[in-house]
């Protein structure tokens, strides 16, 4: 299952729906796979060109996954949806 915003997606789920691939900015995904290495991990090499990391469902509560999906949302929305959706 796939999460799109126009043509871009956003949150996909595995067929298994084990893991999670969201958007995230690549110059910060290294720090987030380092902070939480049993959860995060990169996603497959023809991906790694996209602002994308991956992660492992069974570990997250519902607000660590509504804040991974909300972060993902908001970079792929016009930032003045974002900001009146939102806030800042």
């Amino acid at each position: 299952m796939k999460f799109r915003v126009g043509s871009l997606v956003y949150v996909a789920f595995s067929r298994d729906e084990s893991t999670m691939g969201f958007a995230y900015p690549k110059e910060e995904r290294d720090s987030l796979i380092a902070s939480e290495p049993a959860l995060f991990f990169l996603p497959r090499p023809s991906d790694l060109r996209f602002n994308w990391v991956c992660c492992h469902l069974a570990p997250l509560d519902h607000d660590y996954l509504t804040e991974l999906v909300t972060g993902a949302w908001r970079m792929v929305v016009p930032k003045f949806l974002a900001r009146q959706r939102l806030g800042s």
